[in-house]
């Protein structure tokens, strides 16, 4: 069991029968009044983010999860079929779990989060940046726009639709941010 003063970004906690993930918290000693600790909690079944204040002091029960590196083989009608790195183990997640899955393509290591304990899948993360190719954009016009940062949607190679600069073409290769599905950078 652990008490308030244990919470860190990034660490799990089981609050009225689910699973959290603290994403900020901010400890607050007002001049009058006991101490307390000011949450933001995302449910990782739902991705709903919610915020929850605790007295300082007050015992929580942190969840052990482990992080598992499975490469993404193909998606059918059961789910997205991935399989261990080093096992060769095949497990299939439910594409909800997984954050921007429409980033993912074949052949892609993510990082799968398990509940130790239940041993469940929490969720899956792709690598921060990924690249990808592009297949369909509008031709970007010289004197388009009036500012220096203009985008434009284009389709990426697993379908996604994603703004980027107007100087990027069709067939081009080019990072982007899993994390914000923003343009990163063009791949020379």
């Amino acid at each position: 069991m652990a008490t308030t003063a244990d919470l860190k970004n990034g660490m799990c906690i089981e609050l009225n029968g689910k699973t959290f993930m603290v994403v900020e918290f901010q400890h607050v000693k007002p001049g009058k009044g006991p101490a307390f600790v000011r949450t933001k909690l995302k449910n990782i079944e739902n991705g709903r983010t919610i915020d929850n204040t605790f007295t300082a002091g007050e015992k929580i029960e942190p969840v052990r999860v482990e992080r598992r590196p499975y490469q993404f083989l193909y998606e059918d009608d059961m789910g997205c079929n991935f399989m261990h790195t080093e096992t060769f183990e095949q497990i299939v997640i439910n594409r909800d779990l997984i954050e921007n899955s429409d980033l993912m393509k074949e052949g892609q290591i993510v990082e799968v989060m398990f509940h130790t304990e239940k041993d469940t899948v929490l969720t899956a993360e792709l690598p921060p940046i990924v690249e990808m190719e592009v297949t369909y954009t509008e031709p970007g016009v010289k004197g388009d726009t009036a500012s220096s940062n203009a985008l434009k949607p284009a389709t990426v190679e697993t379908g996604a639709t994603i703004k980027v600069p107007l100087f990027i073409t069709t067939g081009e290769k080019i990072r982007v941010d899993t994390r914000t599905r923003e343009y990163y950078e063009r791949i020379k």
